[in-house]
């Protein structure tokens, strides 16, 4: 292999998941922003089963595209079911679309020696049209009482490490 290679560009995929079934929705837009996140917000909810549902929870990062009270007015005003759903900030592997977007990274896109960000673009949506032929939901085994008890460890460790800090101070 050689350390020479010529960069075509980047190339954005956006994805959502359906928790229940594993289903993708994907694009690959020109570029990122508010159109190309709506854009897919609307072919999830242009769906029946989306579109007819009481409540669609809308779970996304804090991504500039869809961050703040104006994108969930955003949404709600184009989708008045739809609920967005921010992960905190810097918990992004809260939101399970992550899990399917680390299986693009080691199916898809690595090594990444692709002659176009057309021929990329083209292999991502493939992939993701064979993913779905077999998708399922993601089995999480971490729990409501993992979470407590990991905040739990946080909080501790943190009171031990202010402690210490104090006990360090003093003693200089």
């Amino acid at each position: 292999m050689e350390h020479e290679y010529v960069r075509h560009g980047a190339l954005a995929l956006l994805a959502g998941l359906d928790v229940r079934t594993g289903q993708v929705f994907a694009s690959t837009p020109q570029t990122t922003g508010i159109v190309p996140f709506m854009d897919l917000a609307g072919q999830v909810m242009a769906r029946p089963e989306y579109k007819d549902a009481p409540r669609v929870f809308v779970i996304v990062d804090n991504g500039s595209d869809h961050r703040g009270q104006a994108a969930v007015r955003r949404l709600r005003t184009a989708h008045p079911n739809a609920i967005m759903i921010h992960t905190p900030v810097h918990a992004s592997w809260l939101n399970q679309v992550e899990i399917f977007f680390s299986i693009i990274q080691k199916k898809v896109v690595s090594p990444n020696d692709f002659p176009s960000l057309e021929k990329l673009s083209e292999t991502l949506l493939d992939f993701v049209d064979r993913y779905n032929q077999t998708a399922e939901p993601f089995h999480w085994k971490y729990t409501a009482a993992d979470l407590k008890d990991l905040l739990r460890r946080i909080s501790e460790h943190e009171s031990h490490d202010s402690t210490r800090q104090t006990d360090l101070t003093e003693a200089a």
